[in-house]
């Protein structure tokens, strides 16, 4: 909404659920040139496995795979060129661990964190850092529409901090990981949960 951005800032929208929104977003990158890329927009949808539609199941992995590889495609070769980039890839805690009914969601994110790491592989050298962040029970939109409040609480019982986390928290290290002091992190899959997959 107008008057929400700062004077000097601006943005543009794209629909990451079509080939063409893509397509669209794709060519306005390759003219801007960013140095740094951060792929965060996400859809996750609940369901028993044996009850997943294919068409959810495509529509997840074209918004949360499919639309940050051609992000990432567009955006390295001038990040190549100028020999600096860095690349933040938001996963979850389910591209660490499993949990029932996210089979889409979890493809998603595994596979974002396998191409991720294959990208830092190979762009590393040339001074792009690539990695993944994986929030873990953030209080989100997303977590709100897709979990009840005793849904919720049962899932705050497996973190030690016994909290939601704020999307402030990741933001902030999102932030760094993405700047000129990340200077030797590059293929990795951080964890930002309260200590949800490490206890």
């Amino acid at each position: 909404p107008e008057g929400t951005l700062p004077d000097g800032v601006d943005y543009l929208a794209a629909d990451l659920s079509t080939a063409a929104g893509v397509d669209g977003l794709c060519t306005e990158i390759d003219a801007f040139k960013p140095t740094v890329a951060v792929n965060c927009a996400g859809i996750n949808r609940i369901s028993a496995f044996a009850e997943i539609d294919p068409a959810d199941f495509e529509e997840i992995q074209q918004i949360n795979v499919t639309a940050p590889f051609r992000i990432c495609r567009a955006a390295v070769p001038n990040m190549k060129a100028g020999g600096w980039g860095r690349i933040v890839n938001i996963a979850s805690v389910w591209s660490k661990v499993g949990k029932e009914f996210r089979a889409s969601y979890a493809t998603s994110k595994f596979g974002l964190v396998g191409m991720t790491s294959a990208l830092a592989a190979e762009v590393s050298e040339f001074g792009i850092l690539a990695n993944c962040v994986s929030p873990g029970v953030i209080e989100t939109e997303m977590t709100r529409s897709v979990l009840d409040d005793a849904q919720i609480e049962g899932l705050l019982q497996m973190v030690p901090a016994r909290r939601l986390g704020t999307p402030e928290e990741v933001a902030r290290f999102v932030f760094w990981l993405g700047g000129p002091d990340n200077t030797f992190i590059s293929g990795q899959n951080i964890a930002i949960d309260g200590g949800m997959t490490r206890v």
